[in-house]
Protein backbone atom coordinates (compact mmCIF):
# COMPACT_ATOMS: atom_id res chain seq x y z
CA UNK A 1 0.00 0.00 0.00
CA UNK A 2 1.25 3.53 -1.23
CA UNK A 3 0.94 6.86 0.09
CA UNK A 4 -1.19 10.02 -2.12
CA UNK A 5 2.44 11.27 -2.74
CA UNK A 6 3.67 7.64 -3.84
CA UNK A 7 5.41 6.25 -0.16
CA UNK A 8 5.07 3.72 1.77
CA UNK A 9 3.80 3.58 5.18
CA UNK A 10 7.02 3.21 6.35
CA UNK A 11 8.77 6.29 4.25
CA UNK A 12 5.94 7.81 6.13
CA UNK A 13 6.78 6.47 8.62
CA UNK A 14 10.02 7.75 8.72
CA UNK A 15 9.28 11.42 7.46
CA UNK A 16 7.01 12.08 10.63
CA UNK A 17 10.06 10.16 12.82
CA UNK A 18 12.10 12.78 11.40
CA UNK A 19 10.46 16.43 13.15
CA UNK A 20 11.02 16.33 16.09
CA UNK A 21 7.85 17.97 18.05
CA UNK A 22 4.53 16.85 17.00
CA UNK A 23 1.13 18.68 19.28
CA UNK A 24 -0.93 16.77 17.83
CA UNK A 25 -2.12 12.80 17.43
CA UNK A 26 -2.79 12.65 14.07
CA UNK A 27 -3.44 8.83 12.83
CA UNK A 28 -2.56 8.89 9.08
CA UNK A 29 -3.10 6.60 5.94
CA UNK A 30 -1.17 3.36 6.12
CA UNK A 31 -1.48 2.97 10.14
CA UNK A 32 1.41 5.94 10.09
CA UNK A 33 0.97 8.10 13.34
CA UNK A 34 2.41 11.50 14.10
CA UNK A 35 3.44 10.69 17.69
CA UNK A 36 7.47 10.88 16.58
CA UNK A 37 10.41 11.44 18.28
CA UNK A 38 8.10 13.90 20.99
CA UNK A 39 6.40 11.29 22.45
CA UNK A 40 9.41 8.83 22.89
CA UNK A 41 10.55 12.00 25.13
CA UNK A 42 7.06 12.30 27.23
CA UNK A 43 6.66 16.15 25.47
CA UNK A 44 3.96 17.03 23.39
CA UNK A 45 1.60 14.64 21.08
CA UNK A 46 -0.61 14.38 23.31
CA UNK A 47 -3.33 16.45 22.06
CA UNK A 48 -6.23 15.91 21.84
CA UNK A 49 -6.21 14.62 25.26
CA UNK A 50 -9.93 13.73 24.38
CA UNK A 51 -11.45 14.20 20.75
CA UNK A 52 -14.82 13.11 22.73
CA UNK A 53 -14.72 15.88 24.99
CA UNK A 54 -14.93 18.59 22.11
CA UNK A 55 -18.40 17.20 21.08
CA UNK A 56 -17.82 18.23 17.47
CA UNK A 57 -20.36 16.81 15.53
CA UNK A 58 -19.49 13.87 13.22
CA UNK A 59 -21.64 15.50 10.54
CA UNK A 60 -19.90 18.85 9.03
CA UNK A 61 -21.28 17.97 5.69
CA UNK A 62 -21.42 21.33 3.46
CA UNK A 63 -20.09 23.58 6.04
CA UNK A 64 -17.04 26.14 5.93
CA UNK A 65 -14.88 25.77 8.74
CA UNK A 66 -12.17 27.79 9.78
CA UNK A 67 -9.61 26.22 12.83
CA UNK A 68 -7.71 29.09 14.51
CA UNK A 69 -4.54 27.67 16.28
CA UNK A 70 -4.40 25.21 13.88
CA UNK A 71 -0.79 23.95 14.50
CA UNK A 72 -0.33 20.38 13.08
CA UNK A 73 -4.26 20.20 11.63
CA UNK A 74 -5.51 17.47 14.02
CA UNK A 75 -9.16 19.65 13.79
CA UNK A 76 -8.42 20.81 10.42
CA UNK A 77 -8.37 17.10 8.63
CA UNK A 78 -10.88 15.99 11.62
CA UNK A 79 -13.36 18.87 9.97
CA UNK A 80 -12.30 17.62 5.89
CA UNK A 81 -12.93 13.93 7.16
CA UNK A 82 -16.27 15.09 8.69
CA UNK A 83 -17.76 16.38 5.57
CA UNK A 84 -16.85 20.21 5.56
CA UNK A 85 -16.34 21.81 2.35
CA UNK A 86 -13.44 23.82 2.74
CA UNK A 87 -11.17 24.61 5.92
CA UNK A 88 -8.81 27.86 6.06
CA UNK A 89 -6.48 26.72 9.20
CA UNK A 90 -4.97 29.66 10.90
CA UNK A 91 -1.76 29.96 13.42
CA UNK A 92 0.91 32.16 14.22
CA UNK A 93 3.15 29.90 16.40
CA UNK A 94 3.75 32.36 19.36
CA UNK A 95 3.20 29.35 21.78
CA UNK A 96 6.46 27.68 21.81
CA UNK A 97 5.51 25.44 24.95
CA UNK A 98 8.14 27.46 27.25
CA UNK A 99 10.64 24.87 25.19
CA UNK A 100 10.88 25.13 21.53
CA UNK A 101 13.42 27.26 19.86
CA UNK A 102 11.28 29.56 18.04
CA UNK A 103 14.19 29.37 15.30
CA UNK A 104 13.09 25.53 15.20
CA UNK A 105 9.59 25.53 14.80
CA UNK A 106 8.51 23.19 12.46
CA UNK A 107 5.52 25.89 11.57
CA UNK A 108 3.54 24.50 8.55
CA UNK A 109 5.99 21.70 7.68
CA UNK A 110 4.15 19.15 10.01
CA UNK A 111 0.88 20.22 8.42
CA UNK A 112 1.55 19.88 5.11
CA UNK A 113 3.21 16.90 5.68
CA UNK A 114 -0.68 15.45 6.93
CA UNK A 115 -2.31 17.10 4.11
CA UNK A 116 -0.18 15.77 1.41
CA UNK A 117 -0.39 12.33 3.17
CA UNK A 118 -4.54 12.47 3.47
CA UNK A 119 -4.66 13.82 -0.28
CA UNK A 120 -6.62 17.23 0.32
CA UNK A 121 -6.05 20.01 -1.82
CA UNK A 122 -4.93 22.94 -1.34
CA UNK A 123 -8.28 25.22 -2.15
CA UNK A 124 -9.97 22.24 -0.06
CA UNK A 125 -7.68 22.95 2.96
CA UNK A 126 -6.15 26.72 2.96
CA UNK A 127 -3.25 27.27 6.09
CA UNK A 128 -2.24 30.78 6.81
CA UNK A 129 0.21 32.25 9.27
CA UNK A 130 -1.60 35.42 11.15
CA UNK A 131 -2.81 35.69 14.51
CA UNK A 132 -6.47 35.53 15.36
CA UNK A 133 -6.91 39.75 15.61
CA UNK A 134 -5.88 40.16 11.61
CA UNK A 135 -9.04 37.93 10.01
CA UNK A 136 -11.24 39.59 8.03
CA UNK A 137 -14.54 38.89 5.97
CA UNK A 138 -12.92 40.64 3.37
CA UNK A 139 -9.89 38.16 3.02
CA UNK A 140 -11.92 35.01 3.97
CA UNK A 141 -15.65 35.86 3.83
CA UNK A 142 -17.75 34.22 6.17
CA UNK A 143 -17.52 31.16 8.05
CA UNK A 144 -20.68 28.59 9.64
CA UNK A 145 -18.07 27.12 12.15
CA UNK A 146 -15.52 28.27 13.68
CA UNK A 147 -13.01 25.78 15.80
CA UNK A 148 -10.80 28.25 18.41
CA UNK A 149 -8.87 25.37 20.66
CA UNK A 150 -5.96 26.38 22.40
CA UNK A 151 -5.61 30.02 21.63
CA UNK A 152 -8.03 32.43 24.48
CA UNK A 153 -5.70 32.07 26.87
CA UNK A 154 -2.80 32.81 24.53
CA UNK A 155 -4.03 35.73 23.56
CA UNK A 156 -3.33 39.38 25.15
CA UNK A 157 -6.34 40.85 23.98
CA UNK A 158 -9.49 37.63 24.48
CA UNK A 159 -12.81 39.63 23.94
CA UNK A 160 -11.21 41.42 20.90
CA UNK A 161 -10.30 37.95 19.33
CA UNK A 162 -13.45 36.63 20.03
CA UNK A 163 -15.40 39.66 18.61
CA UNK A 164 -13.45 39.52 15.58
CA UNK A 165 -14.40 35.82 15.10
CA UNK A 166 -17.43 36.76 15.71
CA UNK A 167 -17.44 39.22 12.61
CA UNK A 168 -16.77 36.31 9.98
CA UNK A 169 -19.04 33.70 11.99
CA UNK A 170 -22.69 33.34 10.98
CA UNK A 171 -23.13 30.13 13.12
CA UNK A 172 -21.55 28.32 15.89
CA UNK A 173 -18.54 28.58 17.84
CA UNK A 174 -16.22 25.56 19.53
CA UNK A 175 -13.78 26.66 22.18
CA UNK A 176 -11.77 25.04 24.22
CA UNK A 177 -9.62 27.26 27.03
CA UNK A 178 -8.05 26.63 30.10
CA UNK A 179 -9.93 27.49 33.23
CA UNK A 180 -9.11 28.23 36.34
CA UNK A 181 -12.13 26.60 38.64
CA UNK A 182 -9.73 24.86 39.66
CA UNK A 183 -7.07 25.61 39.36
CA UNK A 184 -4.99 29.00 40.22
CA UNK A 185 -1.26 29.79 40.82
CA UNK A 186 -2.17 32.46 43.37
CA UNK A 187 -4.02 30.58 45.64
CA UNK A 188 -2.46 27.13 46.07
CA UNK A 189 -2.76 25.87 42.63
CA UNK A 190 -4.86 22.39 41.93
CA UNK A 191 -7.83 22.21 43.37
CA UNK A 192 -7.55 26.09 44.59
CA UNK A 193 -9.01 27.92 41.84
CA UNK A 194 -12.56 29.56 41.63
CA UNK A 195 -15.29 26.49 41.81
CA UNK A 196 -18.21 28.92 42.53
CA UNK A 197 -19.36 29.77 39.26
CA UNK A 198 -17.65 33.45 39.34
CA UNK A 199 -17.26 35.22 36.54
CA UNK A 200 -13.42 35.75 36.86
CA UNK A 201 -10.54 35.53 34.55
CA UNK A 202 -6.82 35.27 35.96
CA UNK A 203 -4.21 37.49 34.25
CA UNK A 204 -0.67 36.26 34.28
CA UNK A 205 1.70 38.76 33.37
CA UNK A 206 4.71 36.65 33.41
CA UNK A 207 5.02 32.84 33.64
CA UNK A 208 2.76 32.14 36.61
CA UNK A 209 0.67 29.59 34.87
CA UNK A 210 2.08 26.64 33.70
CA UNK A 211 5.31 28.15 33.70
CA UNK A 212 4.68 29.37 30.05
CA UNK A 213 4.92 33.20 29.32
CA UNK A 214 2.52 33.08 26.33
CA UNK A 215 -0.27 31.57 28.78
CA UNK A 216 -2.06 35.47 29.52
CA UNK A 217 -5.27 34.61 31.00
CA UNK A 218 -7.61 31.72 32.31
CA UNK A 219 -11.05 32.51 32.69
CA UNK A 220 -13.21 30.40 34.73
CA UNK A 221 -16.01 28.39 32.88
CA UNK A 222 -19.01 30.62 33.62
CA UNK A 223 -16.77 33.71 32.96
CA UNK A 224 -15.33 32.09 29.19
CA UNK A 225 -19.74 31.52 28.79
CA UNK A 226 -20.72 34.90 29.11
CA UNK A 227 -17.61 36.15 27.04
CA UNK A 228 -18.73 34.55 24.33
CA UNK A 229 -21.98 35.87 24.77
CA UNK A 230 -21.08 39.19 24.93
CA UNK A 231 -19.71 38.37 21.26
CA UNK A 232 -22.80 37.85 19.84
CA UNK A 233 -23.54 34.02 20.08
CA UNK A 234 -26.72 33.99 22.09
CA UNK A 235 -27.32 30.46 22.87
CA UNK A 236 -24.57 28.87 24.41
CA UNK A 237 -23.55 25.71 26.49
CA UNK A 238 -20.64 24.37 28.56
CA UNK A 239 -18.83 21.91 29.97
CA UNK A 240 -15.50 20.70 31.73
CA UNK A 241 -12.72 18.27 30.27
CA UNK A 242 -13.18 16.25 33.36
CA UNK A 243 -12.64 16.87 37.14
CA UNK A 244 -8.73 17.49 37.30
CA UNK A 245 -5.70 15.79 38.86
CA UNK A 246 -3.60 17.93 36.79
CA UNK A 247 -3.14 21.35 35.36
CA UNK A 248 -2.74 19.77 32.04
CA UNK A 249 -6.40 18.79 32.71
CA UNK A 250 -7.78 22.18 33.61
CA UNK A 251 -9.81 22.72 30.46
CA UNK A 252 -13.14 23.77 29.68
CA UNK A 253 -15.74 23.65 26.51
CA UNK A 254 -17.87 26.40 25.27
CA UNK A 255 -20.23 25.80 22.09
CA UNK A 256 -22.35 29.15 21.10
CA UNK A 257 -25.05 29.43 18.13
CA UNK A 258 -25.71 32.58 16.68
CA UNK A 259 -29.46 30.31 15.27
CA UNK A 260 -31.41 31.87 18.37
CA UNK A 261 -34.42 29.56 17.42
CA UNK A 262 -32.96 26.60 16.47
CA UNK A 263 -33.81 23.72 13.81
CA UNK A 264 -34.51 19.74 13.48
CA UNK A 265 -30.86 19.85 12.49
CA UNK A 266 -28.72 18.64 15.43
CA UNK A 267 -26.38 20.77 15.41
CA UNK A 268 -28.65 23.62 15.82
CA UNK A 269 -29.42 22.37 19.31
CA UNK A 270 -25.81 22.29 20.56
CA UNK A 271 -23.06 19.15 20.64
CA UNK A 272 -24.31 16.02 21.47
CA UNK A 273 -23.44 15.09 25.02
CA UNK A 274 -21.24 11.73 25.76
CA UNK A 275 -22.30 8.66 27.90
CA UNK A 276 -19.63 10.33 29.68
CA UNK A 277 -20.19 13.77 30.13
CA UNK A 278 -19.08 15.74 33.58
CA UNK A 279 -21.81 17.15 35.72
CA UNK A 280 -20.39 20.68 35.73
CA UNK A 281 -22.34 21.63 32.54
CA UNK A 282 -23.57 24.92 31.80
CA UNK A 283 -26.69 25.75 29.34
CA UNK A 284 -28.03 29.12 28.87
Amino acid sequence: MESEKGMTPQELQAKVDAIPYWYHRIDLPGGVKTYGDSCKSEVGGFAPMSAEAYRVPEDLGGLRVLDVGAWDGYWTFEALRRGARQVVAIDDFSDVQNFLDPAKHPKWETFDLCRDAFGYTEPQCIRREQNVYTISELDYGTFDVVFFFGVLYHCRHPMLALDTLSRVCTGEIYIESAICDDYSPYYGMLGRGYAGKQYIMEFYPDDQYGMNPTNWWAPTLHCLNQMVRAAGWTRRRGWKLCEPTSIQECRGFVWGTKNEKGTDDDRARGPQTPAAATAAETIE
